[in-house]
C-alpha cells in the first residue's frame, strides 16, 4: 500500500519515462516496448495504477485520455505497460492519440492504494469520511456498474469541488443519477489514495504531484 515514502522521485521519473517510451513505441510500431529486466524486478509488487494524458497549455479541461486498473491485480510495471497504451488508444471518449500529438502531451501517473469500502448508516456520514485532495472515489451498483474519479479530479484545472459534488460527479461517471450516493442500500462508495507523478511539460521535468 503506497505511502509518502513508498516511491521516490527517482522511481517516479523512471516510471514516467518508461510510460512515454512505451506509448510512443506503440504508436510507431503497433506493439509495446519490451520491459527491461531491471525495471521489471524493481517494480514487481502489485498495484493499481492509472495513466492520464493531458494536452499541454490547453485552457479548460485538457484531458486527452485516462485508463487504468483499480485493483492491485498485476505488478506495477505490468499494469503501466498495459494501461499506458490503453490511455492513448482505447479511451472511448477520444480518438487514438497520434505519434505527432505526443509532442504536446504531458503524462501523469497515479499509483493507487487498494479501494476501501466506506461503511455508513446515513449518507451524510460520507461528508466527514471523505477528504478532498486525499481521496479518490469509486461508486458501484451491483456487480458490473462501477465508476471511478481520481483524487486529483476535484482540484485540478480550476475545479473546487466539495465532497457532495465529488460524490455526485462520481455517480455520474458511473452512469447513475447524481444523487445515487444517498442510496446506501444499493450503491456502495469506496475510497482510495494515490501517489502522483507528472511531467511539467512534454518530455520535461518530472515531479511528484501534491494536491494539498
Amino acid at each position: 500500500m503506497p505511502d509518502e515514502d513508498e516511491f521516490s522521485l527517482e522511481e517516479g521519473k523512471i516510471l514516467i519515462k518508461f510510460t512515454r517510451e512505451n506509448i510512443e513505441y506503440f504508436l510507431k510500431n503497433s506493439r509495446r516496448v519490451p520491459v527491461p529486466d531491471q525495471i521489471k524486478e524493481r517494480f514487481s509488487e502489485k498495484y493499481g495504477a492509472f495513466v492520464t494524458l493531458n494536452q499541454y497549455n490547453v485552457s479548460g479541461n485538457p484531458l486527452r485520455g485516462c485508463i487504468g486498473n483499480i485493483e492491485p491485480t498485476y505488478s506495477l510495471i505490468d499494469t503501466i505497460h498495459k494501461v499506458s497504451i490503453s490511455s492513448a488508444t482505447e479511451d472511448p471518449r477520444f480518438p487514438s492519440v497520434t505519434f505527432e500529438e505526443m509532442n504536446n502531451i504531458v503524462i501523469e501517473l497515479s499509483i493507487l492504494t487498494p479501494p476501501k469500502l466506506l461503511e455508513v448508516n446515513d449518507p451524510k456520514e460520507y461528508l466527514d469520511k471523505i477528504i478532498i485532495g486525499r481521496d479518490g472515489l469509486i461508486a458501484q451498483k451491483g456487480k458490473w456498474r462501477r465508476g471511478l474519479l481520481l483524487p486529483q479530479v476535484p482540484v485540478d484545472h480550476g475545479r473546487d469541488w466539495d465532497v457532495e459534488t465529488f460524490l455526485s460527479q462520481t455517480c455520474y461517471k458511473t452512469g447513475l443519477p447524481m444523487d445515487s450516493w444517498k442510496d446506501i442500500r444499493n450503491v456502495k462508495i469506496y475510497s482510495f489514495q494515490a501517489i502522483l507523478f507528472e511531467e511539467k511539460e512534454p518530455r520535461g521535468e518530472i515531479i511528484r504531484k501534491y494536491l494539498k
